[in-house]
C-alpha cells in the first residue's frame, strides 16, 4: 500500500560560504541532534528554483539577491520514509520526496542570517564541512546527501 503512495515533490539548498563551508540547521521538530540543509515542498505550478529560492528565505531569512546559482542536480532524487514516519508526515499522502537540489553561493554576511521565522525549522545553525553534514543528518537521508554533495564537490570543502 505504501509502494503506491507518490513522492512529495522538494527543493533543497546546499548553501556555501566562502570557506566552502554548508549552511545547517538543528531541526526543531526532531527530538535527537539532527541538522539538515534548508528544504521544503514545491507549491502546485511553481518551478523548482522557483521553491528553493522561496525555502531559502523562508528557512534562513536570506533574501535570493544574496545567492548565486552555482549548479542544480543532474536528476531528481527520490529517498524514502521509514515506515514509522509514513503515517505522520505530510497528512499520509506520500511515501517520501523527489528532491531537485541547487548549490547556491552566499554572498552576503552571516548577520544576514536569521533562522527566526513565521514558520521557524531550525533552532540553530552553523557551518559545516560536507562530511560533518553527512554524519549529522538523519539516517534515512544520507544516502540523498551523499549523491548530492558528490555532484556539488567542485564548490565544497
Amino acid at each position: 500500500m505504501i509502494n503506491a503512495l507518490p513522492y512529495r515533490p522538494c527543493a533543497g539548498l546546499c548553501i556555501v560560504n566562502d570557506e566552502g563551508l554548508l549552511f545547517t540547521g538543528k531541526r526543531l521538530d526532531f527530538k535527537s541532534d539532527a541538522w539538515q540543509m534548508p528544504q521544503g515542498g514545491i507549491d502546485a505550478g511553481e518551478r523548482a528554483q522557483e521553491a528553493a529560492l522561496r525555502e531559502l528565505t523562508e528557512e534562513t531569512g536570506i533574501a535570493p539577491n544574496r545567492v548565486e546559482i552555482l549548479a542544480q542536480t543532474r536528476d531528481w532524487l527520490p529517498y524514502e520514509l521509514p515506515l514509522e514516519l509514513v503515517g505522520k508526515l505530510w497528512g499520509g499522502a506520500y511515501r517520501g520526496q523527489r528532491q531537485k537540489w541547487f548549490c547556491v553561493k552566499f554572498l552576503g554576511s552571516d548577520d544576514e542570517i536569521n533562522i527566526v521565522q513565521d514558520h521557524q525549522e531550525f533552532s540553530e545553525w552553523k557551518w559545516m564541512n560536507a562530511k560533518d553534514a553527512l554524519e549529522s543528518i538523519v539516517p534515512f537521508k544520507r544516502e540523498i546527501y551523499a549523491q548530492v554533495f558528490d555532484e556539488f564537490s567542485a564548490f565544497l570543502k
